[in-house]
């Protein structure tokens, strides 16, 4: 099977994300183009509007948890970028999906926040993650990537992290 690119990852998490809101009797619809920074539009039932960035992870074992020296265990990390610290907007969410993919089978998970639980993140994680590279006499260049991570119940984590728990399938917006 030739690799996958990132673009397809992206596509399937965002039709993944899709199906789900419909199942949950929103109605969303993906942006094409550019909208810049959301990739699904969406109105509840009571007509209120929202919108939602999707971040996709893909990975061919199920493994339970990645561990990193600094910040231990969790489920899975995404991509961010600076920019990502200084939103704050009631109405933005994002939907970090988690994509097991076995020989037979694909498992879809989904983990949703609200953008100021994110900004707050990755800021803080990045801040420590500075801190720890230099108590180590590591040089450390600055860049504008950031991580998000998922964390499990029962780890303690140097930054307050999202667990698992408490923002799996959390469709409900506002």
């Amino acid at each position: 099977m030739p690799k996958r690119d990132k673009n397809s990852v992206s596509l399937a998490g965002e039709f993944a994300v899709l199906s789900q809101l419909a199942l949950q009797n929103f109605n969303a619809s993906m942006t094409l183009g550019h909208t810049k920074g959301v990739d699904i539009l969406i109105s509840d039932p009571a007509k209120r509007m929202y919108r939602l960035g999707v971040k996709t992870t893909c990975q061919n074992s199920k493994k339970d948890a990645t561990k990193s020296k600094d910040f231990g265990k969790f489920l899975d990390s995404w991509m961010m970028n600076k920019k990502h610290e200084d939103v704050d907007d009631d109405a933005l969410f994002y939907c970090f999906v988690h994509i097991v993919d076995l020989e037979k089978e694909k498992i879809f998970r989904f983990f949703i926040l609200p953008c100021k639980i994110v900004a707050k993140y990755v800021k803080e994680e990045h801040q420590y993650w500075r801190k720890a590279k230099q108590k180590e006499g590591r040089r450390v260049k600055d860049t504008d990537m950031r991580l998000l991570r998922i964390g499990l119940e029962g780890e303690e984590y140097p930054v307050d992290t999202p667990l698992a728990k408490s923002c799996e399938n959390n469709w409900e917006f506002a």
